[in-house]
């Protein structure tokens, strides 16, 4: 499912509520989402999961096609991890 499926979908579950405003409440959820892992802060949604962010550090890695050397920076990676509601349901539980 894409964001515009998504805030489709609400509109359609919800007629009282104009598509703009569903759109504008879907943007400002993801835009909190983004904010807070931005400032390294962790979300989590109880029933559904957790984001937060990994820090990698910087290594020496390899060009697959090359073999040459390469060095990969550090880098902050957005990680999930699944809550038990979800992964009970996906596992037809």
């Amino acid at each position: 499912m894409i964001r515009s499926e998504l805030i489709q979908k609400l509109a359609d579950d919800n007629p009282h509520l104009y598509q703009r405003d569903v759109e504008r409440i879907v943007n400002t959820i993801f835009d909190e989402i983004t904010d807070a892992m931005s400032r390294g802060d962790r979300v989590e949604l109880r029933g559904f999961g957790a984001f937060s962010v990994k820090h990698r550090d910087a290594r020496v890695g390899r060009n697959p096609r090359t073999g040459a050397s390469v060095q990969v920076d550090e880098k902050h990676v957005p990680f999930f991890k699944t809550g038990k509601l979800l992964r009970d349901r996906l596992n037809g539980k």
